[in-house]
């Protein structure tokens, strides 16, 4: 009986699927609508407008302190501004940051502080708590000489390991084209410049731009109107208000014709690129929604013609986007990726077709309907997120926004067509007049990139440079290259007369300070051990052919290829093994290394191993060696660089050594070095 009554069930409800015409797509559902929460505003007498917007979901408030400045144009200072508001989240007048990360950490809140911002989050018990840390913070900056010690040598160190990564270089290079070096957004930080900032510069900012008559506060979350007005008052109505800068700057326009900026890395295996211009873009005008869907589409996810056309039919990177920004002085539109050294020219060309079919035909209607559902769909999660809804506020109050952009913002995407989308695109994508930055090696892009504009050498800071310096003079050759340096470092018959070399030296990474020591012999013999509190936690070991390297007492496996190189890298004066090893030296080209001109050998180990050696043109010395490393995070070049050349017995030895890795930085300064000591018979037993 029970089988009889499914089988009725499932005659009966086949009509119902029957009638389903399966060769038509549904229609699109109706916008969902997204409540966004309405907010209530006031201004304290001191000028500082808050904002309300009432949530009682969860037991949390979160407040989002914005100074509305004009940018900041930092001259030779370049820096300052970032590091005064990393300063104040680092220790005030009666709280040092250990104790504010211990007092925060207490109530599981969070604290933050930026040039233009303050954000603090908690649970709603615990707001009075927060209030006064976040005061403290706002009120009593400390301004410590040691934090920013700190505070230089991390952003230094963030700078030294830029140098060797194209995608900071694009970027540098990027900021100088669009804007210029009298623009705030074209400055580009330089070591020199961070070196001279001072805690009277850092104080000069804070006392300049944080008053309440130029600021916002929003206030998200289990709190009332009333409660919040009560509270404000209490904490903020005291906080004096003052006279502001108000700074204006040219509008930088994008170049006639497209312009190719090439920066050479002639150690690159591939080439990262990036087609950028300026663009007059406002926050929150209609063109902006209108760009934001056509952005979409063009680059802006895995689902963008971009990424389907120069990723997925020609296989040319991992990932190709665009972006187009909107802002009150000056917007941009970018486009980039980084791709296959062979393949440059083609994947220009391939953005440059897609930037001219987007802005010359109208798009399909399904293409248009999904770009509009990935947006939607990141809105909505946006939401989530307490400070998403206080800047919403905010933008509301700073860009006078109509009341309800931010809760019309699903049905103004969905009612983006696609001539709103051609249209935004004939006026913003500009296939003709952008810069076509390209970091990578030079004497194999140069020519395929001629065909789509005038060619420019530029340095890694975005300046000219003559391309004729960065030839390699007739008749040189990489062989000549070491020889030269062989003679600048002593010459052959004084290294001859060294059999080892025993090296002790300092090394600091990460704030902590470490002891290293280094022996090295003839016949590709070396021993490094690096220890802390006399506990050995790094070790490696040469014997001529054989290698072994150790961390935290566990043996690292290493193939062949590994060793090999591990043996000749680590030798004594190693340049002397290259042609006994059977090395490939090839010279590559000349580049500028921390500032001075070099030249580039690139060394191929018969097992396969690569690394590139680096020679000052002038001094002949050895600045630098490079290596490209594959990472679960992609590629990242590690590099050793070398400065403060000092003679000891006849022989020039580098003191200062610093190794990179990604952001990572290791430095090693040499305490002593001496030569031709008796060693034990075992010192380089590999084990």
């Amino acid at each position: 009986m029970k089988n009889l009554i499914v089988l009725v069930l499932l005659f009966a409800v086949q009509p119902i699927f029957a009638q389903i015409d399966r060769s038509k797509k549904p229609a699109a559902a109706p916008a969902k609508e997204f409540k966004i929460g309405d907010y209530e505003k006031f201004t304290l007498k001191n000028g500082l407008t808050v904002i309300v917007v009432e949530n009682h979901k969860v037991p949390r408030v979160a407040f989002s302190l914005i100074v509305d400045r004009d940018p900041v144009r930092e001259g030779n200072k370049a820096g300052y501004v970032s590091l005064a508001g990393q300063i104040m989240r680092n220790g005030t007048a009666t709280r040092s940051k250990a104790q504010l990360d211990e007092e925060v950490d207490f109530i599981g809140a969070s604290l933050s502080t930026s040039a233009t911002s303050i954000f603090g989050s908690s649970l709603t018990k615990h707001q009075d708590k927060l209030l006064d840390l976040f005061t403290d913070v706002l009120y009593n900056p400390a301004f410590s000489e040691e934090e920013l010690d700190k505070l230089k040598k991390q952003t230094l160190s963030g700078l030294k390991a830029n140098q060797d990564d194209p995608e900071s270089i694009a970027s540098n290079v990027e900021a100088k084209l669009l804007y210029g070096s009298d623009h705030p957004y074209g400055e580009i930080l330089l070591e020199e410049q961070v070196e001279s900032i001072t805690i009277e510069d850092l104080k000069s900012y804070y006392n300049t731009y944080f008053k309440p008559n130029i600021s916002y506060l929003a206030i998200v979350g289990d709190i009332t109107p009333k409660e919040a007005k009560k509270i404000v008052k209490k904490r903020f109505g005291a906080w004096e208000r003052g006279e502001v800068p108000e700074v204006s700057y040219a509008v930088p326009v994008a170049p006639e014709e497209n312009v190719v900026a090439l920066v050479n890395r002639s150690n690159s295996v591939q080439t990262v690129l990036d087609i950028s211009y300026p663009i007059d873009l406002k926050p929150g005008t209609p063109n902006f929604i209108q760009a934001r869907v056509m952005n979409q589409m063009l680059g802006g996810s895995s689902s963008g013609r971009l990424f389907k056309n120069i990723r997925g039919d020609k296989g040319y990177t991992y990932g190709a986007y665009s972006s187009i920004s909107s802002d009150p002085l000056v917007g941009s539109f970018n486009a980039g990726a980084s791709v296959r050294t062979e393949v440059t020219d083609s994947a220009v060309h391939e953005f440059l077709y897609e930037m001219k079919t987007i802005s010359t035909e109208q798009v399909p209607d399904f293409e248009l309907q999904l770009a509009k559902n990935v947006i939607i769909g990141g809105f909505g999660r946006a939401l989530e997120r307490p400070q998403t809804i206080a800047s919403f506020a905010i933008n509301t109050e700073r860009y006078s926004l109509p009341e309800d952009y931010y809760s019309s913002y699903v049905k103004n995407i969905q009612g983006v067509s696609g001539e709103d989308v051609l249209a935004i695109a004939k006026k913003f994508i500009k296939p003709e007049n952008a810069y076509i930055i390209a970091v990578g090696k030079a004497s194999e892009i140069e020519a395929g990139l001629s065909k789509f504009g005038e060619v420019k050498y530029l340095d890694m800071y975005g300046e000219e440079v003559d391309p004729a310096l960065l030839k390699i003079p007739d008749g040189l050759t990489a062989d000549m290259v070491i020889a030269r340096y062989i003679e600048a470092i002593g010459g052959a018959e004084a290294l001859g007369k060294i059999e080892n070399v025993q090296i002790q030296m300092t090394v600091e990474t990460m704030g902590q300070k470490l002891e290293g020591i280094q022996i090295q012999a003839q016949g590709m013999k070396s021993k490094m051990e690096v220890s802390m509190g006399g506990m050995v936690v790094m070790s490696s070991t040469t014997d001529g052919t054989d290698a072994a390297v150790s961390q935290m007492g566990n043996k690292v496996p290493l193939q062949d290829a590994q060793k090999e190189e591990q043996i000749i890298s680590s030798s004594l004066f190693s340049e002397f093994y290259l042609e006994e090893s059977g090395a490939d030296l090839k010279l590559e080209g000349v580049e500028s290394i921390e500032g001075e001109d070099a030249y580039n050998v690139s060394v191929t180990l018969p097992q396969g191993g690569t690394y590139n050696m680096f020679f000052s043109v002038e001094s002949d010395l050895k600045l630098k060696t490079s290596k490209v490393l594959d990472t679960p995070q992609g590629q990242m070049t590690q590099a050793l660089t070398f400065t403060d050349y000092q003679e000891v017995a006849g022989v020039k030895f580098p003191h200062q050594q610093t190794q990179s890795v990604g952001p990572q930085q290791v430095k090693m300064g040499i305490n002593s070095i001496k030569v031709n000591q008796d060693l034990p018979e075992d010192t380089f037993k590999v084990n």
